[in-house]
This record gives structure tokens, C-alpha cells and sequence, in this order.
């Protein structure tokens, strides 16, 4: 136990890459141990959701596989049903000798024959005389076992492309994550595009702060989870998904980011893990993209690039070589920096109003107002 937690607690700034949780490409980097064996029966009871989750090498071996044994299996019974019949080449058959399967006389004319029968080919070389009950009931469940195989491999093979991951591959993150200034608050700054331009429909974002921590009892616990809030302009649910977004997170104190510098982050052991969720609108099925960013692939004083401009013909145009470009900007050292520098400013403002009240002369008398009063044009006559 000592040896794991060794190796996984490691000192500031010496974090391997090796050790995220989560890849750039969204893979989580985990393995199970230690499972018993009888746990693996589980797998076998949910035969689809293996299937289709394996790799494609498998799929497609399983495919031949299965084809090809089926057709074996099936030669191996209309060669016993020949054989059993006196069909074979070599066997003594008299002139009145009724065949089961015309032209059925060896193994390999066995396959061949089963290989025709489950296909549908039907050269014709090779039929059933209607002689042989056994030949009758075996075609007939060749036939279903056939169709079975069909429809299932089919189904995995549409089930496979169809994965919403795959939908989930055209939509990236920025390499690289930044610190800057929004707003006149320090945020953290990520960018997220759709390649395609169909949207994807009530798309949410959010992301988990990955670390080691202990508790107050000495307990360490790995990979704690805390959680972060990202947004846009526009909120941070059901986003117009249709061109780059900027998803910053404002660094407060309820932020696990509050006590960071910019000497510091490059020090720091955590692992920032952002998901997009949403529903393709051309499929309806929901799929999730992730990424991860530790701390080397946050800069602290840089600000994104632009990407989207006007064209002559007046659409936009969204340029992605700036994509995950970068521009250093002023930014403070530090949260605490930042909020002394605002707080300056507004106190520097209030004295500034203070100043202009003092300059006043009189009192004012809030509810006085202007009546305009009109002279009449009558005059009394005596």
C-alpha cells in the first residue's frame, strides 16, 4: 500500500504525463485489478454492449470467424448425412441408389454445398433430392442460423459506426488553457469548436478538478474531485453551439485556483478535466467530449487570439491556425493582486465622488420639484 501511494503521490512540478487521468483525446488512463473471476461472467451476459465496445480487429475477426464457422460446422453434417447415405466417392452403390444431396461426394464438395446453401448462392450443381427426411430438417435450421448470424453481425457493424464518440471526435479543445483578465476578473479561458456544422442540441459544460489531497485524519485521498463551473457569455447551458466558444471560469474565492500565482502554477500536481455534453442534431444521440489540461498547459498572462471575421461576400469566417494561439496581455501576479488592484480603483472612484459632494454649495432638497406656473391673460374690470 505504502509502494502505491508512493508512486502516486510525487513531488510539485515532477508529475509525469504519463500519469493523467484523462488523455487530450478524452481516453481515461485507468486499468482494474484484482477482479474475481466470477465477475467476468458479467460480460458474457451483456454480449451486445462487449461486442460492440471492442476493438475493430476483433469485430472483424469475429466476422470471418463466425461465417466461416457456421459453414464447417454445417459441411461437416451434410458430409455425415452423405456418408450415412452411401453418397461418397469409393462407397458401393448399386444402380437403384436414391442420392440425399446431388453432387455431394467429399468433404470439400460438402463445404461448398453448405457455403451455397447458407448464402443463398445456388449454382445448381448441387441440390436436395426431397429422398431424405434429416436433409430436409437440417436446411431449414442451416437457413436460421444463416439469417441469425446475418442480422447480428450487420447489427454491430451499424452499431459501431454509429457510436456517438465518433460524433464526439469533431469537436476539440485548445491545447493549451489561459489566465487572463475578463471582465475585470481573472479567469481561466478555454476554447471549444464544432467542426461540423450541424449543431449539437442542449450542449452543457462543466468541468472536475483532479488532486491529491488529505484529510484532517491523515487520510490520503487520490484523485479527489472538486468541481468547476464554466460558462460564456451566454450562460452555460443550451449553448448556440454553431462557432468557437470561449468557455472561461472566474477565479473567486469559492475557486480551488483562489491561492494560485503565477510563479506557482507551473509547480502545482492537479489535473483539470473538462466535459461538453449535448445531442447531435443529426443522429439524437447524446454523446460527450473531454479533454484534460495540467498545470504546463496553463499560461498565465495570455489571452486567445480572434478567429472569427467578416468575409466580402458577408459571411463569417472562422480562421482555426489561431485556434490554440496565444498573445501575452497585462494580467496581476496573483488573484489576491487583482482584487487589491480593483479594490484601489473603486476606492480611488469613491473618493473622486467624495470630493465633487464637498465642492457643493446649499443642500439639496430632494423633494423639491419645478412647478411651471402660467400667467393669466384676464383682467379684472372695476
Amino acid at each position: 500500500m505504502f509502494h502505491l501511494l508512493q508512486r502516486h503521490i510525487q513531488p510539485a512540478g515532477h508529475r509525469s504525463r504519463k500519469t493523467r487521468l484523462v488523455t487530450k483525446d478524452g481516453h481515461c488512463n485507468i486499468e482494474f485489478g484484482n477482479i474475481e473471476y466470477s465477475n467476468h461472467f458479467a460480460y458474457l451476459m451483456d454480449f451486445w454492449t462487449t461486442f460492440v465496445e471492442i476493438r475493430w480487429r476483433f469485430v472483424l475477426l469475429l466476422f470471418v470467424a463466425s461465417f466461416t464457422g457456421s459453414w464447417f460446422i454445417f459441411s461437416l453434417l451434410w458430409y455425415w448425412i452423405a456418408k450415412s447415405n452411401g453418397d461418397l466417392t469409393g462407397q458401393n452403390r448399386t444402380d437403384e441408389h436414391v442420392r440425399c444431396v446431388d453432387n455431394v461426394n467429399g468433404l470439400t464438395t460438402a463445404f461448398l454445398y453448405s457455403l451455397e446453401t447458407q448464402t443463398t448462392i445456388g449454382y445448381g450443381g448441387r441440390a436436395l433430392t426431397g429422398h431424405c427426411a434429416g436433409t430436409v430438417a437440417l436446411i431449414i435450421v442451416q437457413s436460421l442460423i444463416g439469417v441469425f448470424i446475418n442480422c447480428f453481425m450487420c447489427g454491430v457493424v451499424l452499431a459501431k459506426i454509429s457510436l456517438p464518440k465518433n460524433r464526439a471526435k469533431t469537436v476539440t479543445f485548445s491545447d493549451k488553457a489561459v489566465i487572463c483578465l475578463k471582465k475585470g476578473s481573472l479567469c481561466l479561458l478555454i476554447r471549444v469548436a464544432n467542426l461540423r456544422k450541424t449543431l449539437l442540441i442542449g450542449s452543457q459544460i462543466y468541468g472536475k478538478l483532479l488532486r491529491t489531497t488529505s484529510t484532517p485524519d491523515g487520510e490520503t485521498i487520490i484523485l479527489d474531485q472538486v468541481d468547476i463551473d464554466f460558462m460564456v457569455d451566454v450562460g452555460k447551458d443550451n449553448l448556440f453551439f454553431v462557432c468557437p466558444l470561449t468557455l472561461y471560469h472566474v477565479i473567486n474565492r469559492s475557486s480551488p485556483f483562489y491561492e494560485l500565482s503565477a510563479d506557482s502554477l507551473p509547480h502545482q500536481d492537479f489535473e483539470l478535466v473538462v466535459f461538453l455534453e449535448g445531442t447531435a442534431e443529426s443522429t439524437s444521440s447524446a454523446c460527450q467530449v473531454r479533454t484534460s489540461y495540467i498545470p504546463q498547459e496553463i499560461q498565465w498572462g495570455y489571452s486567445f487570439l480572434p478567429i472569427i471575421s467578416h468575409t466580402k461576400t458577408g459571411k463569417y469566417r472562422v480562421d482555426f491556425s489561431n485556434f490554440s494561439k496565444s498573445v501575452r496581455v497585462t494580467t496581476p501576479h496573483c488573484v489576491r493582486c487583482s482584487q487589491a488592484d480593483l479594490d484601489h480603483r473603486n476606492h480611488n472612484i469613491h473618493d473622486n465622488e467624495n470630493h465633487r459632494m464637498r465642492d457643493k454649495v446649499g443642500i439639496d432638497n430632494l423633494g423639491f420639484q419645478v412647478v411651471e406656473i402660467h400667467e393669466s391673460t384676464s383682467v379684472t374690470k372695476m
